[in-house]
């Protein structure tokens, strides 16, 4: 394939210390890039640019790594319209919630759940993400669950099987039967098309022991444990995830000192998913907390129809920065080599030689602005594997 020399970007984040201004970000001012097919080749100041077969211009636009969203929900079928439109006038409502979008996404075909997908895939990919995960957890029967994994395994390597998302309405009113059901042949059916499982630890869903034989289940066939943890209430989820070695504990808004010395003392990444706070009015993470503390923080979209749908990371790191105590700088590493973490992936959310060629161009001379114009459509161009995409 022939190489492209991409020069005259205004400012590059790296992700690489060894660049630029040695921070984390590894800032490079007036850089320049070569691709060679999907990785990248070289990086570096635009004036020591080696040549190349094709050159393209940046336009002195600011350039990013493509973003690495590691936790949405994304096969499913549905509208829950109705419910969001309750909570945000202060009105109970008791339509089922996640109830709701598996009888929906039951109800649906292949091809209406493959549609879906990708409708959202390109939303968020016209937005900078070049990388993402999904997960099952509508279906929560074993027909249902495997079928939502294959459909989700044709356009992503990072698959989760969450068919602990709540216990399925089959099964109401016997827990345990389920648990039974989804660590033998749910867990059977699912996991060759998946690399992780998960579970939502919380109450009203799965209690710690339920969900350490789940996750344990899981580990026995290969996959590998991510957690949605302590979000609405104190709970055993990131505690269980770094017994576990989990890559991701999920949500982490309501933490203990104890659970924050867990984590920065652990491989398990805190992923932070404002989105859902956003949308239901609900306790806002502290992420500086977690920093502080020398925790890895990803951040994420938790794409789904019901908490948080929404396929911006922008919109997500712009609310980071304002509620959550990031400065612009850590949310735009947490939203790319903060998602890679999460994914236990090195080869994305970097730009630095031997790299997934993914970038993400900005109509403005600095990431700063992703979080300074908040709802502004400010990616103008996507590189995914080397080729222009958006």
């Amino acid at each position: 394939m022939p190489t492209t020399l991409i020069t005259n970007i205004a400012s590059l984040v790296t992700n690489d210390p060894a660049q630029g201004d040695g921070t984390p970000l590894g800032l490079l001012t007036d850089a320049a890039v070569v691709l060679d097919g999907e990785k990248i080749a070289w990086v570096g100041p635009a004036a020591k640019a080696p040549a190349a077969d094709t050159t393209h211009d940046a336009q002195g636009r600011a350039a990013i790594p493509g973003f690495v969203d590691s936790h949405s929900h994304l096969v499913f079928a549905g509208d829950r319209t109705q419910e969001f439109n309750a909570r945000m006038s202060g009105r109970a409502y008791s339509a089922g919630g996640i109830r709701t979008t598996v009888a929906a996404t039951r109800a649906a075909t292949d091809e209406a759940l493959e549609a879906n997908l990708t409708h959202y895939l390109r939303e968020a990919l016209r937005q900078g993400t070049t990388t993402f995960e999904t997960k099952s957890g509508y279906g929560l029967n074993t027909e249902d669950e495997a079928r939502a994994l294959r459909i989700a395994a044709a356009h992503t390597d990072e698959v989760t099987f969450l068919g602990a998302h709540i216990v399925s309405p089959d099964y109401a009113e016997d827990p345990a039967a389920y648990v039974e059901l989804v660590t033998g042949e749910m867990l059977d059916a699912c996991a060759p098309h998946a690399r992780w499982i998960d579970v939502f630890c919380e109450k009203g869903a799965f209690d710690g022991d339920q969900a350490r034989a789940i996750l344990t289940a899981g580990k026995a066939k290969g996959l590998h444990p991510r957690i949605h943890a302590n979000q609405l209430s104190y709970g055993p989820g990131v505690q269980l995830a770094v017994e576990l070695d989990a890559a991701s504990a999920d949500h982490c808004t309501h933490l203990t000192d104890a659970d924050v010395d867990a984590l920065a003392n652990s491989d398990t990444v805190a992923t932070l998913l404002p989105g859902a706070e956003f949308s239901t009015r609900a306790q806002w993470p502290d992420a500086r907390r977690i920093i502080d503390a020398g925790a890895t923080v990803a951040l994420s979209t938790d794409c789904n129809p019901g908490s948080s749908f929404t396929s911006s990371v922008p919109f997500c790191i712009a609310l980071a920065v304002r509620d959550m105590g990031m400065t612009p700088d850590e949310a735009i590493w947490s939203a790319t080599a903060g998602g890679a973490a999460a994914l236990r992936r090195t080869d994305i959310g970097v730009v630095r030689e031997g790299a997934r060629a993914d970038l993400a161009f900005l109509a403005a001379p600095s990431h700063v602005h992703l979080a300074y114009r908040p709802g502004v459509p400010l990616v103008s161009e996507v590189w995914r594997r080397g080729a222009r995409v958006a």
